[in-house]
């Protein structure tokens, strides 16, 4: 899915088989770049998916079909060994951007504490992990019985989810963040305004470059093709 190929085929369509729904070009199977049938576990993903690969023209541009590469990641890498999985988000939540305060200005400061606390305090409320924060640019040690509280959580979750989970948190920067989008606590709009808090409000000061309004625009556009390739799970 990584370079460009000519479309090779004519007609898109969608079948169901023991209960796992397929995408099928010109009758046969989409497969993943591991060689595994392309199977998806509700009608309306392997729907989406099917429309990502009706959307191609002439060329497949894969930098234009994220719901089938998170697919592909569900199927290739993380259900064979969901607990790396595991531990990369447990990772990112270690050094999560909602611990991580400014000291000034005050402005920023109540701000980060007005998005980031209730995110926090919702974090401990529905998962049971409480989270520590601090003024500092230094490393903050979470505490382990938070971190295996939410590996706890995260041992529930489904190989597709947890590779939606882990584009989210990766974009984000934070694991508090990509859950809450997942639990629908957040929509996508404003899980990126809490993950981009800090530029958002630098950019309101001292505008945007064209470089940095290029890059947000792509980010948020994926952060919402994550957010309904979640929805589309459920």
């Amino acid at each position: 899915m990584a370079v460009s190929r000519n479309r090779f085929y004519k007609e898109v369509s969608v079948d169901s088989v023991d209960g796992l729904h397929r995408v099928l070009l010109d009758g046969k199977p989409v497969k993943t770049p591991g060689g595994a049938v392309l199977a998806l576990p509700t009608r309306a993903l392997a729907q989406a998916i099917a429309g990502e690969w009706q959307a191609q023209e002439t060329t497949i541009q894969p930098q234009t079909m994220l719901p089938t590469k998170l697919a592909n990641t569900a199927i290739d890498r993380v259900a064979p060994n969901p607990a790396h999985a595991r531990e990369q988000l447990l990772s990112i939540a270690k050094s999560d951007v909602v611990c991580y305060r400014a000291a000034s200005p005050s402005e920023l400061v109540q701000r980060q504490a007005l998005t980031w606390d209730p995110l926090i305090a919702w974090t401990s409320e529905h998962f049971g992990a409480s989270l520590c924060a601090a003024n500092s640019l230094t490393f903050i040690e979470q505490d382990q019985a938070a971190m295996d509280t939410l590996a706890a959580a995260l041992s529930k979750i489904d190989a597709f989810s947890l590779a939606a989970l882990y584009a989210a948190s990766s974009l984000c920067g934070s694991l508090v963040i990509a859950l809450a989008l997942s639990e629908r606590k957040l929509d996508s709009e404003a899980a990126f305004a809490a993950a981009n808090l800090d530029k958002i409000y630098q950019a309101e000061r001292w505008g945007w470059d064209a470089q940095e309004t290029a890059k947000t625009t792509v980010e948020r556009a994926e952060l919402n093709q994550i957010s309904r390739f979640l929805e589309l799970l459920r």
